[in-house]
């Protein structure tokens, strides 16, 4: 079984931030890809809100740079994905594809969260060309142009008023008649002008140019009459899932599986546990505050090794 200071579990801009950090200060981390290593940004396309790239960058090229860099101060990366762990002991063990076992003095939870996804014909193959789960990161990229959000909660009637700013339509599709959003957010999207309104329909197929998006297919729920809603983009807002369960309940989450951290820090409720990016920020779910938290769990965890960290373990019992 071998041993590390510091293992990260997952990449993306929390985990590469925090191993490049952590590898400034000689914890000689070693990082678990995961199984998209990288993180949602390799699936982008190009990235114009990441500050000091005045005319973007690809989103591969973005991750890369960053693994290079985590690298360059002797970030261990090895491929693979956490299928368990045991925080019970110290030191903390966990189990990499099921077979590889390590322990680690400490671990940064890094494993993000997973758009999902609507899994019709199409959708998985056009992401980056017209497909995207994100209206402030490609937003901007429909400038004039028609769009389609997929969803009935919170989060698609915000995707859907938010996309107003560049779109010149917006149209929302929904599985049934009732929309699942608070009053409050879906006043606010029926007074918009720009927002139209598809219900009770089952997407079947993103439609496509053999390049781009050009509409989606849905079937009328009652009649079953089946039409194309064009549109230059998809944006499907069906809701976020945190990589949490090959935690299995170790570490205390909210009632989605975020996990929870304590105050302003990265700190978990388990001892030497602290986590950092999507899977602990159901809100903001950006590249910059991803990087932003990675080297907050960096800088905790270097406190922590060397006994200047304080920290209320008894949080568990209090959540």
């Amino acid at each position: 079984m071998e041993h590390r200071k510091v293992m990260i579990l997952g990449t993306g801009p929390a985990g590469y931030t925090a191993a490049i950090y952590s590898a400034r200060a000689n914890l000689e981390p070693l990082v678990i890809e995961g199984d998209e290593p990288g993180g949602q940004l390799t699936l982008t396309t190009e990235i114009e809100n990441f500050p000091g790239f005045i005319d973007g960058i690809m989103g591969p090229e973005l991750m890369d740079n960053m693994k290079k860099q985590a690298e360059r101060f002797g970030a261990e990366f090895q491929r693979g994905r956490a299928t368990s762990v045991d925080f019970s002991t110290k030191p903390l063990r966990v189990t990499v594809d099921k077979d590889k076992e390590y322990t680690a003095d400490a671990v940064i939870l890094a494993t993000g969260a997973s758009a999902k996804m609507l899994g019709i014909p199409g959708e998985s193959d056009l992401i980056g060309r017209g497909v995207s789960t994100c209206a402030t990161c490609d937003g901007f990229f429909f400038r004039n142009k028609r769009v389609i959000v997929v969803g009935g909660g919170d989060s698609a009637m915000e995707e859907a008023t938010f996309l107003t700013k560049f779109a010149s339509e917006v149209t929302i599709v929904h599985r049934r008649n009732e929309l699942r959003a608070s009053k409050v957010m879906q006043e606010r999207a029926r007074a918009n002008e720009k927002i139209k309104w598809v219900l009770n329909v089952t997407t079947e197929e993103v439609k496509s140019d053999g390049n781009k998006v050009t509409g989606l297919q849905v079937v009328d729920n009652d009649t079953g009459e089946r039409r194309v809603i064009e549109a230059d983009g998809v944006f499907v807002a069906i809701g976020h899932r945190p990589n949490t369960e090959f935690l299995n309940g170790q570490v205390v989450t909210d009632e989605v599986g975020y996990i929870v951290t304590q105050g302003a820090t990265s700190q978990t409720s388990v001892e030497a546990v602290f986590a950092c990016g999507d899977v602990m920020d159901a809100r903001y779910r950006q590249a910059i505050t991803a990087a932003g938290s990675g080297c907050k769990a960096a800088m905790d965890v270097e406190k922590y090794l060397e006994g200047s960290m304080t920290h209320d373990w008894s949080m568990a019992e209090k959540v």
